[in-house]
């Protein structure tokens, strides 16, 4: 058994990692820093393929598809991403369209590559990291919260298809509320919400996809959240979703 993890330099990447090896899985690790990967194998205890590679080019995820194409992958784990803080006339476009890349077009990629193979072999799980941010516009998070909608809503147009198609691959989306992660430095945000751990979020996340359950919510209070998100008129939904962001820039 074999799995390939995005972001797996630290965070829920290298959580999924350690895991997935205690699992028996034999790991396929790739993120832009080949340290922190080459000091995680080191806790792993099956056999650790590293690539080091920025997957936010298109260019660099079809290099990642050539390396790995020929083995014999069970799970793909589409976690490498990040989120920016701040109005959207004064963040960086470049640190945006960065963000576009990695959260959006490498999941799209790398989804789609995957997909094909393990729809030849009818096996395999492909697990997209999305977030509770993908049920509701995000103000001071814009980009952000944009991009995990587009995760969740291409996952669950394509779980929908392999259903049709009485397909045995699955494909999920995991939407976590706040993790205690490196996200949240990256981000520059504090969340003022108690955050669930890594570990929690990535073992519950993974019984759910072995239980073939197309989103994964890994917390009561986060699904009261979203329910209520969906029943909440727009105009209400976009102030309080204001009032949560400006509490994390604080």
């Amino acid at each position: 058994m074999k799995a390939l993890i995005t972001g797996a330099s630290s965070g829920l990447g290298a959580t999924f990692a350690k895991i997935l090896s205690d699992k028996g899985y034999d790991l396929i690790l790739v993120a832009r820093r080949k340290k922190k990967m080459e000091t995680l194998a080191k806790q792993l205890k099956t056999n650790v393929k590293i690539i080091e590679l920025d997957i936010s080019s298109t260019y660099n995820c079809m290099l990642l598809y050539e390396k790995v194409k020929k083995e014999k992958i069970d799970i793909l784990i589409n976690n490498a991403g990040f989120g920016l803080f701040g109005k959207f006339d004064e963040t960086k476009l470049d640190t945006e369209l960065d963000m576009v890349d990695l959260n959006i077009k490498a999941v799209h990629i790398l989804t789609k590559l995957f997909l094909k193979d393990f729809k030849k072999y009818d096996h395999g799980y492909i697990l997209n990291v999305a977030s509770a941010a993908a049920f509701l516009p995000g103000p001071l998070m814009s980009t952000y919260y944009a991009t995990k909608a587009y995760v969740l809503h291409l996952t669950l147009a394509i779980n929908e298809e392999l259903q049709k198609d009485n397909s045995n691959v699955y494909v999920g989306a995991l939407c976590p509320g706040p993790v205690d992660t490196e996200f949240n430095k990256v981000a520059k945000v504090k969340f003022n919400l108690p955050s669930l751990t890594s570990n929690f979020v990535c073992k519950y996340a993974i019984k759910q996809m072995l239980n073939n359950k197309p989103i994964i919510i890994p917390s009561v209070k986060t699904k009261m959240g979203i329910y209520l998100a969906k029943i909440l008129p727009m105009k209400l939904k976009l102030k309080v979703s204001y009032k949560i962001q400006e509490k994390k820039g604080d």
